[in-house]
């Protein structure tokens, strides 16, 4: 859909001192339904590629998205028919009898008459198009259901990438509770050592009081992170619209994966792809077109109107020749006064349209914000990564030369638990910064809406079938006598 509009991608990127004649404008073309397909696939994660397609066919907020759309779709339908003539049938069998102390119509005989009447009317009306109220109420109708497909589009992302980053610190948890276990068990190694010293008189009680410490300490981190773990498996439950009791993700250390490799800068037609660009974009053509209708709400209205039949007191000659009756003709409506009420409906829609306006260049301002801030991260947290990996290297190896030191009776126990706790601290932080890595990856193609490839296949959400559903459920509707009349078969 083109809508001539301005675009803001373009003028956002100018500065305030800059002349007319140097701003360049063109007009705006959305692009959400450029393809996105399958953004997570980059990760090349089975179990997530299940867990997001699953969420995208049982998450309830795309459910009710998905039926907003519907609902859309079904009023723009409502205002098309508007272009049409509406036309009704009707049939009236009645009984009267007229007041003998007045005229009675269409007798000139002045008698009162009283009797059945029988009367099959047809009437259609239909009104002409003059100044394009119609159209431009259609108009704004169809925009309205393209921004709620916008929208539609913006949750079906939203969750994925939900979905997607609650698994990156489901499995960090993962890797950092292995890494703890292992710690557990090697702390656990060193209490008994230092035990078996005590013992042959090698080791203080000092020395035994901080190894049983430093393993009860690191049990207590060990129990923190299980218990953050439940949470994260019950996030990705509800996002895939199942029971937090009966859903389980086993845990699994090695499944963290590497972040694809992410542009360095974003163009700014990539952004118009993303929903809620498109979404407010087409909110402010609806509002300007309502706007317009407004405006038109003081010229002169043509209707075009008819009404024929049969009319008969006597059934038996109710489609006899002298029966039928007809009239026709055009009805023209010149509003004179309304008290006021078109103009303050015109402020009305005005204000309307000066708040979607607000509203697409706040998202235009948030796109290119967040996109800025997610290319920030990647970058920040791939640099991390690298330092983080050598302290971890140098931590280890400081670990090691103390426990041969301290093997060896030269250095001190107290030496060889700094070490262990340094090397520990420097795997968790390494788990955590390797999760929020993958995170901030998510959240860029997020705000790039929904990758840079701009040639993946679209994601459409399947719905999977609500056995409590009154309507996916319901049998076909029945034919009636007029719809089995004019159809075929």
């Amino acid at each position: 859909m083109k809508v001539p509009l301005i675009s803001f991608l373009s003028l956002f990127l100018l500065g305030s001192s800059l002349l007319a004649e140097e701003i360049t404008l063109r007009q705006v073309q959305p692009r959400d339904h450029v393809p996105r397909g399958d953004w997570w696939s980059v990760y090349g994660d089975a179990k997530l590629d299940s867990l997001i397609r699953e969420a995208s066919a049982a998450n309830q907020n795309i459910r009710m998205a998905v039926f907003r759309f519907d609902q859309a779709r079904a009023t723009a339908r409502i205002a098309r028919s508007e272009f049409f003539p509406t036309v009704d049938l009707g049939a009236a069998a009645t009984h009267q009898s007229f007041s003998g102390n007045t005229v009675v119509p269409f007798d000139p005989n002045g008698r009162i008459f009283s009797g059945w009447n029988y009367d099959v009317p047809l009437d259609l009306s239909y009104e002409v198009d003059l100044w394009g109220r119609v159209r431009l109420s259609h108009q704004s109708a169809v925009q309205d259901a393209a921004s709620t497909a916008a929208l539609m589009q913006n949750v079906l992302l939203s969750v994925q990438a939900e979905v997607a980053q609650n698994y990156f610190r489901l499995r960090a948890i993962d890797a950092e509770i292995a890494s703890m276990q292992r710690a557990v068990t090697l702390l656990s190694e060193s209490h008994q050592i230092a035990l078996t010293k005590q013992k042959a008189g090698t080791a203080t009680d000092f020395d035994v009081t901080r190894a049983a410490a430093e393993l009860a300490s690191q049990r207590v981190e060990l129990s923190s992170l299980q218990a953050q773990r439940d949470p994260l498996k019950n996030a990705i439950a509800l996002l895939t619209g199942r029971k937090a009791q009966s859903f389980t993700i086993a845990a699994e250390a090695n499944k963290i994966p590497p972040v694809p490799v992410v542009p360095k800068s974003v163009p700014s037609d990539l952004l118009e792809r993303r929903p809620d660009i498109a979404a407010t974009e087409r909110a402010l053509a609806a509002s300007l077109s309502r706007l317009k209708v407004a405006k038109l709400a003081g010229y002169p209205s043509l209707r075009l109107t008819a009404n024929t039949g049969v009319v008969s007191g006597d059934l038996s000659n109710l489609f006899a020749l002298g029966s039928e009756k007809w009239v026709i003709g055009p009805v023209l409506s010149i509003p004179i006064f309304s008290g006021g009420r078109d103009k303050a409906n015109m402020e009305a829609q005005r204000a309307a349209a000066d708040i979607a306006l607000a509203q697409y260049r706040q998202a235009v301002l948030t796109a290119f914000a967040e996109v800025d801030n997610s290319l920030s991260a990647v970058g920040r947290y791939q640099e991390q990564l690298t330092f983080q990996r050598e302290a971890l290297d140098q931590a280890e190896k400081s670990l090691q030369l103390a426990k041969t030191r301290y093997d060896s009776g030269v250095g001190l126990y107290v030496e060889l638990l700094d070490s262990e706790r340094n090397a520990i601290r420097s795997q968790r932080l390494l788990h955590q910064l390797r999760g929020q890595h993958l995170i901030a990856s998510v959240t860029l193609i997020k705000a790039m809406g929904g990758g840079w490839n701009q040639k993946m296949p679209t994601v459409i959400p399947e719905l999977k079938a609500d056995p409590a559903s009154q309507t996916e459920n319901a049998p076909p509707p029945k034919k009636n006598f007029f719809q089995r009349l004019f159809t075929k078969g």
